[in-house]
């Protein structure tokens, strides 16, 4: 086999066989596809791409971040990727990257403070040309830090302050639970609020509360608790909850595992969810319509979210003005509600 077979291809072998100087052809490889006629004539600029789709021609990342100054590297930040919430962001945020020629690592934080900030520093160390966020705080200090180290950054799936960010609208989807909630006649109903330093769990919830109160009904604060975000979490939260007083007809937990947790813990209490006591999460992920009772929930957007995260900061690298966006929610009725008993 010849050395030439699996050299590879360079940006001097493409000059050579076109009779082109190196310079043009990295001019029009290089070029933003918005500025490709200030890189060559059309028709050299057809050729070169041409023959450089023929042979696989692919850039070198080390000699272009030389050129630019720049990685093309994007850190992305979530509380744990086992979540299957914030790994289909991350799948999202991954597509979008190879739109824009650029490259994702990601780091767990646990949601730990102290973590957060050892992870970060990190990928600033790896000279990060952006950042995104999936695991912001309601308080804003801690970003505030990272904004001064000039590193553009976006948050996906929780907001924090006025930094710019693609979530889902919380507020409307809580509302929408609590509106069909009302609708099959529950008043007596209680939340699985979520962690209180996140937006997620703080949103849904007030839009869920949002929806009692215009129909004058308040739901007192005992019939409202905070849990973790995973199953065990909404578990220990209900109990909290079945222990405060009577059983509610109706529950809300504010992420389907949450929701999970709860049917636990009706179960061990001879409760049956959706019969019992109505349920409902939010996300509809994966396994939410599986489950031996499936359960209503609100769809979140969660693969577009990362995608549009992604969109952003890349616009941001460019200069660009950001804009925050609020993904609409879907509600999606199964078997785990019906009216009271």
């Amino acid at each position: 086999m010849s050395a030439n077979k699996t050299a590879p291809v360079t940006l001097r072998t493409l000059a050579d066989q076109l009779g082109l100087h190196v310079s043009t052809v990295s001019r029009v490889l290089h070029a933003d596809p918005e500025a490709s006629h200030r890189a060559a004539s059309s028709e050299t600029f057809a050729r070169v791409r041409k023959l450089a789709d023929e042979l696989g021609y692919r850039p070198n990342p080390h000699a272009t971040s030389l050129r630019t100054r720049r990685s093309n590297l994007v850190g992305v930040v979530v509380p744990q990727l086992s979540d299957i919430v914030l790994a289909t962001i991350y799948e999202g945020i991954e597509e979008s990257a190879s739109d824009y020629g650029l490259s994702t690592f990601v780091t767990n934080t646990r949601d730990d403070p102290g973590l957060k900030q050892i992870r970060t520093e990190m990928m600033l160390d790896h000279r990060v040309d952006g950042m995104i966020f999936g695991d912001a705080s309601l308080d804003p200090a801690f970003l505030g830090t990272v904004a001064a180290k000039g590193v553009p950054f976006v948050l996906v799936n929780r907001r924090s302050g006025d930094y710019p960010s693609v979530t889902c609208d919380d507020f409307l989807g809580g509302k929408l639970v609590g509106e069909h909630l009302l609708g099959l006649g529950h008043r007596d109903v209680g939340v699985v609020a979520g962690e209180p330093y996140a937006s997620t769990g703080v949103d849904r919830s007030a839009g869920f509360l949002a929806a009692y109160a215009e129909a004058g009904i308040e739901i007192p604060a005992y019939r409202v608790t905070n849990s973790g975000h995973d199953a065990r979490g909404g578990h220990i939260a209900t109990e909290k909850l079945l222990a405060s007083g009577p059983p509610p007809s109706a529950l809300f937990a504010v992420n389907d595992f949450a929701a999970i947790g709860a049917f636990g813990a009706l179960r061990d209490h001879g409760l049956r969810a959706g019969e019992d006591i109505a349920v409902a999460g939010f996300n509809d992920t994966p396994l939410a319509a599986e489950l031996p009772v499936p359960l209503t929930t609100v769809r979140s957007p969660m693969r577009e979210m990362g995608r549009r995260g992604l969109a952003l900061l890349a616009g941001m690298m460019r200069e660009e003005e950001a804009q925050s966006q609020r993904l609409l929610p879907q509600l999606v009725v199964r078997a785990s509600t019906t009216g009271p008993r």
